[in-house]
This record gives C-alpha cells, structure tokens and sequence, in this order.
C-alpha cells in the first residue's frame, strides 16, 4: 500500500480525502502524524500554496505529499475570498466568521448576480524537491444563499447554493458531496494520473 502524507490538518478535509480514496491502495496519513505544522500560504494563486504545502510536508517527513489549496470564487466580488477563503475574516477567524462577512459584502447584491464556484488543486509531490508535480484541478459552478442552510460539511458549505440539486452543499449527504465536489474532481484527476505514473 502506498502511504502518502497529506499536508493538512483540516478534520473536514482530512475526512473527505480519505473517503474518496477508500477503494484505492493509498493510505493517507495527515501531516499531524508526523507533527508536520502548517506552513504559512504565501502564495497568490491556488497552485503556489498547493504546491508551498506538500513540498514542506514532504522535506519534514520524507514521505511523498499531497497537498491542496481550494476556494470559494464569487464573480461579484471579483473572485473573492479567493485565495485567503480559509482567512477571510482575518487571522483566527472561524467559519462562521468567515460566512458573516461574505453575507455582509454580499449585502446588496441581488440573487441573480450571486453566482460563485468552490475552485480545487490538488497536487501531488514524490519527494520534496519534485520538479514536476501532479497537478489536478476541479470547479463546482453554484451560487450564495443569503441565509444559511444545513448542517453538514465545513466552512462556506451551508451557504454554497448547488442548482442542480436544489439545495447546499451542507445538505447534502458526505457521498453525494464527493461525488460533484471541486475536491472530489481535482482528487479523482490527480489519482488518474497518479494511477498511471504507478504503471
């Protein structure tokens, strides 16, 4: 079995990685096991911070890394939270802080004009100094309720709108959550490949 380190400490994320992986022969260990701390995300773009991440975990535990970096995008805000979507409502914030000042910069915005989508990389390293990282990537197209809604899930899930389903991203059940997330296509795109690196 091929153990890969995962660089986060995200219980939610952690959770959901190793579900969708469950029926293949990896097993994801997240960085706490090595007591990997999380590096500071410095980067500008999803891939940067991806990337930041898995090298760090890889150089502490000398295993092979996965890493993600993922968002929410709201073309209203001109791609806001983007990038700092974990760290919106400033450093220490919580999700629930972080879902208050995305309703309050969304205040006079209209529904129609509240189109958003949750953007994942995903990246894999095979040692730290990799110079050609697995790179996958995936987009989840909705929309920002002005209340929240539902239960499950983590962070902007309860005001994530998912049309096709007529409900948001923290109503629906973990599975069905994998099956359309931006984390399950980035994840599925980056174990293809993975899948083929391995033949």
């Amino acid at each position: 079995m091929k153990k890969i380190l995962l660089a986060s400490n995200n219980p939610g994320k952690i959770r959901e990685i190793q579900a969708i992986l469950a029926n293949d022969d990896i097993e994801i260990i997240p960085q706490s096991a090595f007591q990997v701390p999380d590096i500071e995300e410095v980067g500008l773009t999803f891939i940067e911070n991806a990337i930041l991440k898995a090298r760090h975990a890889s150089q502490l535990s000398g295993l092979p890394a996965m890493a993600d970096d993922s968002g929410l995008e709201v073309d209203a805000l001109d791609g806001a939270p983007g990038v700092v979507s974990a760290r919106y409502a400033g450093p220490g914030g919580s999700d629930a802080d972080n879902n208050a000042k995305l309703l309050r910069e969304l205040e006079k915005i209209p529904d129609a004009e509240r189109t958003a989508r949750f953007r994942c990389v995903m990246v894999f390293l095979r040692h730290a100094k990799d110079p050609s990282p697995l790179i996958g990537q995936g987009v989840w197209e909705g929309g920002i309720l002005s209340e929240p809604r539902g239960s499950g899930g983590f962070g902007y899930d309860p005001l994530f709108f998912v049309p096709e389903k007529n409900c948001t991203s923290a109503e629906l059940t973990p599975d069905e959550k994998n099956r359309l997330s931006h984390r399950g296509k980035a994840l599925r795109e980056l174990v293809a490949q993975l899948r083929a690196s391995m033949k």
